[in-house]
């Protein structure tokens, strides 16, 4: 006999095999064992999840001779006959190319006749959604009363399309999504019983991939272990088979992509694409790599949900401080309209390089998240150079002094001006400095995320006013959540007060915004003393208009 595909060769034919589905299991067994069979059942779901499998174990269990805690023994004559495709019991039907009036009606004249042996006829309409109209009514009747020795079950993965009519008469059982660990233990154990050696990474990333579904999972495996045949299949190996981009290519990308720099990132998806990789699959998977980053930013304790290896995880904790939520969001809708788009691309590398220059360049784009970004790109800028400003009429230069003293002009009349020291930097007060003398304790109150970014963050003050604040000057976007949240800065001023004996308002800030703004702030010294006064700096005048781009 020829191959079998792993998914036909390891089908369950037991509940007790089944996977995932253990409250559908469970149920149907207790039907079955106490006789409380219904007559019509509806199976939903996406594909692989098993309800083809569990109508067939049923169909079997129903009409087994010897069933044995509810589970057919698949050793009777029944059970091989079922099993072997024989039976007269069990009509399977694929409801896509027999989706007419006549086909159901054929349907309704075979009912009439009781099973020749056994106990059950178990009619098995697969993608029952594909009906006519016309069919679903000629079906209703003989739903609603069927024989006593009749059973349908319908299996569909679009349920919204069936009638109203046909949902109410059946019994229905949604079949959920299978877990990447459930799909990866019984491939680990599948490999074991075939004598395959493959990586666990491997494994997972092909459980990943299978989407929830067992079938597609065993098919993908399959595939990686035929162009692999007789060597391990390793986590390279994997990838080079289903054209997949591995997640430090992500992280590199997303690098270059928070630089600007167009051009490096061009020559690295030309490295994609002479790899053979498809570009729809990078698409969806940097997608899901950016949603990674986003749960990374926005939730506690999320690493176990990410199920990425430890080394990803310390690139995405790295560059969840280089990027802002609402940045990541803007990214996000710009891949998922492009993974929409593609579909339908003549050119999917000319359609993912404009987007790709999208994200470096926020400025071809006019929604509000964007704009946003834009002004957070000139500030950047502003702060980085030298800034213009406009000429104002010199006074008396009698009335200045040289440009060592307070105020003055060059002695050159050159008409650069220089920009007087101000008053000197006041000392921050005690309570703040003696809340920075146990800031360590205070961070120890706390837990979770908050105390992983507070222990990174600094204690502050604003040199520039007495607002008598402690600031907490987070140095990147991974204490971005905390500046909003309302909960988070509460809990902190109550461990403050509490250290220090006295009520203090608490400032969560970003050390980026921060700087872009008019607050000053320095680190608190518990023993500092005046600070010197700022020298003079020269601000060059410039009479040409101001241009910020």
């Amino acid at each position: 006999m020829g191959y079998t595909a792993l998914y036909r060769k390891f089908r369950p034919d037991t509940f007790a095999d089944v996977k995932g589905q253990d409250a559908i299991v469970q149920t149907l067994k207790n039907q079955i064992m106490a006789d409380r069979i219904g007559h019509a059942y509806l199976f939903c779901g996406t594909r692989g999840t098993g309800k083809t499998t569990i109508a067939k174990i049923l169909a079997k269990t129903v009409n087994c001779e010897h069933p044995v805690d509810g589970n057919p023994c698949n050793e009777c004559a029944s059970c091989r006959a079922i099993a072997n495709g024989s039976s007269m019991n069990v009509i399977e039907i694929d409801a896509a190319s027999n989706n007419g009036v006549d086909n159901i009606r054929e349907i309704r004249e075979e009912v009439a006749y009781s099973p020749a042996e056994g106990r059950y006829k178990v009619y098995i309409i697969d993608e029952v959604h594909m009906l006519s109209i016309g069919a679903f009514n000629a079906l209703l009747k003989t739903l609603e009363e069927p024989p006593s020795y009749v059973i349908f079950i319908l299996a569909t993965t679009e349920a919204h399309k069936i009638p109203i009519t046909i949902l109410s008469r059946c019994q229905r059982y949604d079949f959920k999504r299978i877990s990447i660990q459930t799909i990866a233990d019984r491939l680990s154990d599948l490999m074991r019983q075939e004598h395959v050696e493959v990586e666990e990474k491997a494994i997972r990333y092909i459980a990943k991939k299978a989407d929830g579904s067992m079938r597609d999972g065993l098919s993908l495996l399959d595939q990686c272990i035929a162009f692999y045949l007789g060597q391990t299949l390793t986590y390279d190996h994997v990838l080079d088979v289903l054209g997949a981009v591995d997640t430090e290519v992500f992280s590199r990308m997303l690098r270059l992509i928070l630089k600007k720099n167009v051009k490096e990132l061009m020559l690295a998806l030309e490295d994609l694409v002479m790899q053979g990789r498809e570009l729809g699959q990078f698409v969806a998977d940097f997608t899901w790599y950016l949603r990674n980053l986003l749960l990374l930013k926005t939730s506690d304790d999320i690493e176990d949900v990410l199920d990425i290896s430890t080394e990803n995880m310390k690139l995405l904790q790295e560059e969840a401080g280089m990027v802002r939520e609402d940045t990541l969001i803007r990214y996000i809708r710009i891949f998922s309209e492009l993974s929409n788009q593609m579909k339908y691309e003549t050119s999917k590398r000319l359609a993912l390089e404009v987007a790709l220059i999208k994200l470096c360049r926020p400025e071809m784009e006019k929604d509000q998240l964007s704009l946003l970004e834009r002004v957070r790109n000139l500030e950047k800028k502003l702060e980085e150079g030298v800034v213009a400003v406009q000429t104002v009429p010199t006074p008396d230069p009698g009335a200045f002094q040289d440009k060592r003293g307070e105020a003055g002009t060059a002695a050159d009349g050159s008409g650069t001006s220089y920009a007087a020291a101000s008053t000197p930097e006041k000392p921050a007060p005690e309570d703040l400095q003696r809340a920075v003398s146990l800031w360590k304790s205070i961070v120890e109150e706390t837990s979770g995320r908050l105390k992983t970014v507070l222990s990174q963050a600094k204690p502050q003050y604003n040199v520039s006013g007495e607002d008598g604040k402690l600031y907490v000057s987070f140095p990147d976007f991974q204490g971005e959540r905390y500046v909003r949240d309302e909960e988070s800065r509460q809990l902190l001023e109550q461990i403050v007060s509490a250290k220090i004996g006295k009520p203090v308002e608490v400032k969560m800030v970003l050390a980026a915004d921060a700087a872009a703004s008019s607050v000053k702030l320095a680190d608190i010294s518990v023993d500092e003393k005046i600070r010197q006064q700022i020298h003079d700096i020269p601000v060059e005048v410039d009479d040409s208009p101001i241009s910020y781009f």
